[in-house]
């Protein structure tokens, strides 16, 4: 039974997918104007390590992540700059040319962190005609109305709008006044709407819109309204007009984009259905993009759009907010330049609870290493052991070590305390090891269970245990020092064991069965 904290409820809730033994995620992806910083992948990491354990514990996963390639501006509030079309000017490229980079390189930083590429990938480019079909529910309902730069979503029309953030539509809309989190877009009805369908501006030609035909039955006052907005902007283009007593029937073509929020839900719903189980994302996201993708799904289909809703932390370095200001921003690439690996980055971020507040510090990154050190000198001693005798605690710290794992997996996917189930295991068989109370069986067995954790968190441990080929000077040195330890010339033998540590970072230890080497 797996338990998950629901941010919609706002506690922890037993699993019932909607179909038995499948589970359809939906996990917010990038967008691609730039490198992904260290907080996104861990989130991505986060997000992984999820699929990966209901992956393990039996279940059929379809896993959609979008790629916003257009629409995401640089104001939460529907104002400013396309961040895609602001970084093309800046690099002078194509919108097109900076969307495909980044996103190939998004694909780079995944496949290096060995996180599972989803099963669909939509970019948004590629789905406006399915946004534009939401838009069109939308406004036959009544929840869209035009303003001068675009087709916008009134909020006061959905009841428990905001219930995603356990605020009411009121105190949401004093929140983001009070947080500057939105700025005051001229003509929108309620500080909370948002964007549908932005219009290309009058001034500049966009590199990325499109056009949108639609047909609104309008009052002749909203009419007027609308038409003097189209003689300011001639994206706005007036195709065909009829009379109707106190109404008027207009087609327009709006040439514009996509507003961000409508992209996620347009996609999400087409490849995972209506209402599907699990949405994931960055806590930043629960009181404007997810809260807006709720009101804009269930209006238009009537239904429940997501049962789980799942939000992951935020990611300080050294105490503070990662911003470039401070010099304290990284990417994946800035990490792997100062000599870290991708294994101690990925460790490292799924060490922390993917709800809690983690810290990253170059001293916590260095930890995670000597804890993957701890992980591979276990697995290399395990792979050599020879000797010993099968004994009753060893089935049992076995047992109790992976029922501990899973349970604590199984628990809102607790990684701090199935890690430490881990390295608890690791503590005892390593003391058996000692006191000769396991076999070589019961190596293999251990091996096999610290590869059984491994598929859930992700970190390529079998690649541990292929045999590595000694240089064959340092090959001829271990057997130097093994023919003048038999001729009792121990400190010729120990000068020895000190030049394989210092040229070749290997350290011998002498067993009951022979000596053995090991990487340092």
């Amino acid at each position: 039974m797996i338990k998950i904290f629901n941010t919609l409820s706002r506690r922890k809730q037993k699993f019932i997918p909607i179909e038995k033994g499948k589970v359809k995620i939906y996990t917010c992806g990038p967008t691609v104007y730039d490198y992904a910083h260290i907080g996104n992948l861990r989130t991505y990491i986060n997000e992984d390590i999820i699929r990966r354990t209901f992956e393990v514990l039996g279940y059929n996963v379809l896993h959609v992540m979008n790629i916003t390639d257009v629409g995401h501006l640089t104001s939460q509030a529907d104002t400013g700059e396309d961040k895609i079309e602001k970084a093309a000017k800046e690099k002078q490229k194509t919108a097109w040319e900076i969307a495909e980079f980044f996103t190939q390189e998004f694909f780079k930083d995944i496949e290096t962190l060995n996180i599972k590429k989803a099963h669909v990938i939509p970019k948004a480019t590629e789905h406006i005609k399915e946004m534009q079909e939401l838009i069109e529910k939308l406004k036959e309902k009544g929840y869209a109305y035009i303003i001068k730069d675009g087709i916008y979503y009134d909020t006061s029309k959905f009841k428990n709008y905001g219930k995603l953030s356990g605020m009411s539509f009121k105190k949401l809309n004093k929140y983001l006044i009070e947080g500057a989190r939105v700025e005051p877009v001229e003509g929108k009805k309620n500080i909370t709407d948002f964007a549908l369908w932005k219009f290309s501006p009058p001034d500049k030609k966009r590199q990325m819109e499109w056009d949108y035909i639609s047909e609104w039955k309008l009052d002749k006052k909203e009419f007027e309204k609308i038409k003097s907005f189209s003689e300011e902007n001639h994206n706005i283009k007036i195709l065909e007009v009829k009379d109707r007593e106190d109404s008027v029937f207009v087609k327009f073509n709006f040439i514009g984009f996509p507003g961000w929020h409508i992209e996620c839900s347009a996609m999400s719903m087409k490849y995972l259905g209506e209402t599907f189980d699990i949405h994931a994302g960055g806590i930043d996201h629960i009181p404007i993009h997810h809260t807006n993708e709720i009101a804009q799904s269930e209006a238009a289909t009537g239904k429940r759009f997501v049962n789980y809703w799942i939000h992951c932390n935020f990611l300080l370095v050294n105490g503070q907010k990662m911003s470039k200001s401070l010099g304290n921003y990284y990417t994946l690439r800035d990490l792997l330049s100062k000599g870290y690996s991708w294994r101690e980055i990925r460790f490292l971020f799924a060490s922390a609870h993917y709800r809690d507040e983690q810290n990253f510090t170059f001293e916590s990154l260095n930890a995670a290493k000597n804890g993957l050190d701890r992980i591979k000198n276990f697995m290399i001693n395990l792979k050599n052991f020879k000797g010993g005798r099968h004994t009753k605690e060893f089935t049992k710290v076995l047992l109790e070590s992976k029922r501990e794992f899973i349970k604590s997996m199984s628990d809102d996917f607790n990684t701090p305390k199935a890690i430490a189930a881990m390295f608890n295991f690791i503590n005892n068989v390593n003391r058996m090891m000692e006191e000769g109370k396991i076999s070589e069986s019961d190596a293999k067995k251990s091996i096999d269970l610290i590869l059984y954790f491994d598929k859930i968190l992700g970190l390529k441990l079998e690649e541990w245990l292929k045999d590595e080929e000694l240089d064959e000077e340092a090959k001829k040195l271990i057997e130097e020092r093994e023919r003048l330890r038999k001729e009792g010339k121990f400190e010729e033998a120990d000068k020895i064991r000190e030049l394989l540590k210092e040229k070749f970072k290997i350290v011998l230890e002498d067993t009951k069965d022979g000596t053995r080497w090991k990487r340092i």
